[in-house]
């Protein structure tokens, strides 16, 4: 049983990656240490259960990742994703911090296995936790755990007692027991995102919301942070920028995850219920692109569009919990997917008329393009021509909002007067929106949570010491 009557030098509000890494920090720098998860144990862990990998700066190969990835590139694939929208400051000083979170989250049992390959193309960049994200929980579960940190599950948080931009307590709601009071010298809140909020999605999306599904869990519904930004707390971020990739139509609302994914883009077309190409499929290296794709088909009519490709592509890419739709001409797969058969036989006509020769590599930008048409499809454009035709129904999967708080480099929460709360800070999805103002590149919430979770918790410890 945990003491709630006891007044902790730190309180997470969270459960994933980001709160665990923060409690571990907190707890191996003196401070005791209470997590308050709003899930039940099972579906502890945010979004976190749904990860499989994580993006490091490293100076050389090691058993795990094929080459170096330095500082410096990595900054430029940060600003390449988010058009120059983030705070450089703080952005430099995540990747900076991100080399020595490799080794550190060994430290607390986390293990690493071997780099993948294929379309992924992140063998040199990212490393990949062995057995995905759950594994990786489990294990800084286990840590925290060990070390003596008190984790409560189904611990809701209704309200935060903030004056000032000083955090005094939290009332706290659980199943059995009723309304209890938490007291806690320092708060670090990780508690996500707002994306499981539909209700507010509408306020920035409008009824295209209703469209939208939610790729992790449905327990970042966004209370605590819309509690902090009511009591003082600095926004930062566009509310309607997020994490958002084209998953399966036929996903469940939440909690998809991974599987529901499509990684087959680069091998075909995409287009909407119109029939129509709305964006160039061949843009750049698919880990650099995948996460525009929902907003892209959030912007389509219905929010729903279709992944056109034919049977000589389909070993090619990592296939999904959902089978491919298949019609033996692209007049019976327009039928099943209740598209207009001479429309979307028009498209792809054009499509394959201006399909150039050139050799084809999808680990590198190849010289497989179109001339004469718009959209382009700058590489890997291949003419779709070998039946069965096959397709992908496609909407917006949302991952995490970027809207978020506002924290200086001690991953200190700022209040709207610019200056440092006296004793709150933030990390992970919750405060991401510092380092991606838009955009995405894979593995970046997982450094964004784990680094700024071990730097809170670290601060937060010895915030409450003194």
């Amino acid at each position: 049983m945990v003491d709630l009557t006891r007044r902790f030098d730190v309180l997470v509000i969270g459960g994933g990656n980001a709160a665990l890494c923060a409690a571990i920090s907190a707890r191996r720098a003196g401070a005791s240490v209470l997590v308050l998860e709003g899930a039940p144990k099972f579906y502890r862990g945010g979004n976190t259960r749904h990860t499989r990998n994580m993006r490091c700066a490293h100076d050389a190969a090691t058993e795990i990742l094929t080459g170096p990835y330095t500082e410096e590139e990595f900054w430029k694939d940060l600003l390449l994703v988010t058009g120059g929208q983030t705070d450089e400051e703080l952005a430099r000083f995540m990747i900076h911090e991100s080399k020595d979170i490799l080794n550190w989250i060994v430290e607390q049992g986390v293990r690493w296995q071997p780099s993948l390959g294929g379309t992924l193309s992140l063998g040199r960049t990212n490393s990949f936790f062995l057995g995905g994200g759950r594994a990786m929980l489990n294990a800084l579960y286990r840590t925290a755990e060990e070390l003596g940190v008190d984790i409560l599950y189904d611990a809701e948080v209704i309200d935060l007692k903030i004056e000032d931009g000083m955090f005094l307590s939290a009332a706290l709601k659980q199943p059995v027991g009723g309304r209890t009071e938490v007291r806690a010298s320092t708060l670090v809140a990780a508690a996500g995102g707002f994306e499981a909020n539909i209700e507010w999605l509408k306020q920035y999306w409008g009824e295209a919301a209703d469209n939208f599904l939610i790729r992790g869990t449905p327990f970042n519904r966004g209370a605590i942070l819309k509690m902090l930004l009511a009591k003082g707390v600095q926004e930062i971020g566009d509310p309607t920028q997020c994490h958002a990739v084209a998953i399966d139509a036929r996903a469940p609302k939440f909690d998809g995850g991974i599987i529901t994914r499509h990684d087959s883009v680069v091998f075909g077309i995409v287009v909407n219920r119109h029939a129509e190409r709305f964006y160039d499929e061949g843009e750049d290296i698919w880990p650099k692109r995948y996460a525009i794709w929902g907003r892209l088909v959030a912007a389509q009519p219905d929010q729903i569009a279709y992944i056109i490709f034919d049977s000589s592509v389909v070993t090619s890419f990592m296939p999904t919990l959902f089978p491919p739709i298949a019609g033996a001409t692209i007049a019976e797969l327009a039928g099943k997917l209740t598209l207009d058969p001479a429309a979307l036989e028009k498209t792809i006509t054009e499509f394959n008329a201006a399909v150039q020769p050139g050799t084809f590599d999808h680990t590198i930008l190849d010289d497989c393009r179109t001339e004469g048409i718009t959209p382009p499809k700058t590489h890997w454009a291949r003419r779709i021509e070998t039946p069965p035709y096959l397709a992908y129904p496609v909407r917006p999967g949302i991952t995490f909002t970027y809207l978020g708080t506002r924290v200086n480099r001690q991953a200190r929460m700022l209040m709207k007067d610019g200056k440092p709360s006296a004793n709150m800070f933030a990390a992970g999805e919750i405060m991401a929106g510092n380092v991606l103002g838009k955009g995405y590149a894979a593995g970046m919430g997982m450094t964004i949570g784990s680094v700024f979770g071990r730097i809170a918790g670290r601060e937060a410890a010895r915030n409450a010491r003194n």
